[in-house]
């Protein structure tokens, strides 16, 4: 019943997220990512474009050929299934702004920019996206082989199989909430008891934004008018700006719910802004 409660309060904290983004005119922060999805485009456009030589003459160069066949099925595989935690460490100091901005119009707390605070914060995103991405996929290899155990090769039709994406969407709410909870001071530690504690909220922070980025886009499609057709265009350009959307969407969802929990304005490591103004005069 806690779990149920606390994913209807993460749900609506994304619907008070909208309120605010417009509200606050927030809403050109999300040019920053439509252009980062058009850059990844590029460069995954480059590698698939990208002729390789698999002729061999002999044995060395038969294994040089298969590891570089490996490195990159892995790297596709691996860009596949974790594009979404990518976004989030490319994305890391914007994420980090965001969530002080929304702090500090909800609160009146600010945290003066410190460039090794910035390095640190940094470092500590993806120390935890890293940490979630092993966890993510051990616990998706598990559900994988007990599935298969159970259901053989319609593994991927089991009820047990869809947990799997509820498991992802936990983590990706923990990538966001950690951004308020360094705030906080929490260490690594503190921080994993508190979002299991609170793990329905990550869940919704997480599953919206999963949907949000779940379907591909191909962007390419956004700039070949050479057989143009409208409805493709118009569902490839409503997913790109869904996707644009997500990251932004999701980190102030994330700030404002942790607002509602735990009271930012009692955060000891914030200076507030009258206190500021006052030291200033």
């Amino acid at each position: 019943m806690r779990f149920l409660r606390n994913l209807i309060f993460g749900y609506k904290s994304y619907i008070k997220a909208i309120k605010f983004i417009i509200e606050h005119k927030m809403y050109w922060f999300f040019i920053i990512p439509a252009i980062l999805m058009l850059v990844v485009y590029k460069i995954g456009e480059w590698i698939q474009s990208r002729p390789m030589d698999l002729a061999a003459e002999n044995m060395s160069e038969i294994v040089w050929i298969l590891i570089q066949v490996m490195i990159e099925i892995t790297l596709a595989i691996l860009l596949m299934k974790f594009a979404k935690y990518l976004v989030i460490i490319i994305l890391s100091p914007l994420l980090s702004e965001i969530s002080m901005r929304t702090e500090k119009i909800l609160t009146g707390n600010t945290y003066p920019f410190n460039f090794k605070q910035l390095i640190d914060d940094i470092k500590r995103a993806m120390r935890i996206v890293v940490r979630n991405m092993m966890w993510e996929y051990a616990i998706f290899i598990l559900i994988l082989i007990v599935t298969y155990v159970f259901s053989g090769s319609e593994f991927g039709s089991s009820p047990l199989f869809y947990l799997t994406y509820l498991v992802g969407c936990f983590y990706y709410g923990f990538g966001f909430l950690d951004y308020i909870l360094e705030r906080k001071r929490m260490d690594m530690d503190q921080s994993i008891h508190f979002v299991r504690d609170h793990r329905g909220v990550a869940v919704a922070i997480g599953s919206i934004y999963s949907l949000l980025i779940f379907v591909p886009v191909d962007v390419g499609i956004l700039f070949d008018w050479s057989d143009f057709e409208f409805l493709p265009f118009l569902k490839h350009f409503s997913l790109w700006l869904c996707a644009s959307v997500a990251p932004i969407l999701a980190i102030v969802a994330a700030t404002i719910a942790m607002d509602d929990l735990v009271d930012l304005k009692t955060n000891v490591y914030s200076q507030k802004i009258d206190t500021l103004e006052e030291e200033e005069s």
